[in-house]
């Protein structure tokens, strides 16, 4: 492992985005508004140098995502190098691209665990949120495949309002397919999910309602499932300590090669980010303006500064704070203490007035599969 300089500990993982092509159309979707396209991808060999680096660094594991990550050919040969360097290899996947021979494929190249995005319990519903007919019955096939091939799987559903009433039944699902754990994440607004809010955003009594129910599923099924609860944002007095604080324990690589401390910080203007194709993993992680950008203390400013729980939640997330008050350096306006957050407040109280908004119209994005040569 080298030895890094001061204090700054190495990441334990590597968000690996291999791809931004996606046969779904998420009305949450998380990616950049600008999606790199397949020309601009890394190809094997430039992974397989971003993945050796990693795990010299002291990086554990390597969570291979997109886009989904199926529409990669090479994708068994990317998951072999993993093995080889010794990361911990998991596939975050909407399973469409995927068949029962090539998990089995990618189980005997190596890959440790599944994690299968699911979008409700209901099928008609879950098909609506994905704009993909029968999304719903290829997941439950692919579960089983999955499961069939000896790999752990994780289901992770994002909850909304089109189907927050659902959130207790989702994790059921989980149960029913095989699942060794269940990640249960409310939708974070920025980027194409802002566009969707009116759609999206839940009211205060229907998070509520969510949040009891799943809690009471952690005693319910403990011991057979473990229930990962990411609550939501908009309906919290405390921020979360978002990636566990800015460039602590992981980074991100683009689909083009950019290294980001989180997924959306390229909403974030005048940050500066390397690409692994000009610089090292080790160079990256150490002296990237971005990601020395948010570390540590002196970029806070007061309510943060001398508050008691900066060291827990390191001021909440850097890419909300810009998207609420205007400046990444101001506190999570989701935070009580924040001068910013009436405007938390204000878009919870127009969620409550749209009743109808869980039927309103999806917003979706669409990326082909394959690009014109």
């Amino acid at each position: 492992m080298t030895a890094l300089p001061g204090k700054l500990a190495a990441p334990v993982a590597l968000l690996a985005e291999l791809t931004h092509r996606c046969p779904l159309g998420c009305p949450y979707c998380s990616n950049p508004l600008a999606l790199d396209t397949r020309a601009d991808e890394l190809d094997t060999s430039e992974w397989a140098r971003v993945f050796s680096q990693a795990a010299a660094l002291g990086v554990l594991h390597a969570h291979l995502s997109g886009g989904e990550p199926a529409a990669r050919h090479d994708l068994a040969l990317i998951v072999a190098h993993c093995a080889k360097v010794g990361l911990y290899t998991n596939l975050i996947t909407s399973g469409i691209g995927l068949t029962r021979d090539r998990i089995k494929e990618l189980a005997d190249a190596g890959l440790d665990h599944a994690q299968l995005s699911i979008q409700d319990s209901d099928a008609p519903s879950a098909d609506r949120i994905a704009g993909y007919k029968g999304a719903f019955a290829r997941k439950q096939a692919v579960a089983e495949w999955i499961t069939h091939a000896c790999l752990p799987l994780t289901v992770n559903a994002v909850i909304h309002r089109a189907n927050i009433l659902r959130a207790g039944a989702i994790v059921r699902l989980a149960v029913a397919l095989g699942a060794r754990r269940v990640e249960i994440a409310h939708t974070q607004f920025y980027g194409w999910a802002f566009a969707n809010r009116a759609a999206l955003m839940p009211t205060a009594a229907q998070a509520e309602s969510a949040i009891a129910e799943v809690e009471a599923l952690k005693k319910t099924y403990a011991g057979l499932i473990v229930i990962d609860h990411v609550i939501p944002d908009y309906h919290a007095r405390y921020p979360k300590a978002c990636m566990g604080g800015w460039a602590k324990r992981g980074l991100n690589i683009t689909p083009s090669g950019k290294a980001l401390p989180c997924h959306a910080a390229e909403t974030i203007p005048d940050l500066v980010f390397w690409n692994v194709r000009d610089r090292s993993i080790e160079d990256i992680w150490t002296n990237s303006p971005a990601f020395n950008a948010f570390r540590g203390e002196d970029w806070m400013r007061e309510p943060c500064r001398s508050c008691p729980r900066k060291t827990i939640d390191y001021g909440g997330c850097r890419c909300q704070a810009l998207a609420l008050s205007g400046d990444a350096r101001e506190a999570d306006p989701v935070c009580h203490l924040s001068p910013h957050h009436n405007k938390v407040l204000k878009v919870a109280v127009l969620a409550a007035q749209g009743e109808d908004a869980g039927a309103a119209a999806f917003s979706y994005r669409r990326m082909p599969l394959r690009e014109p040569a």
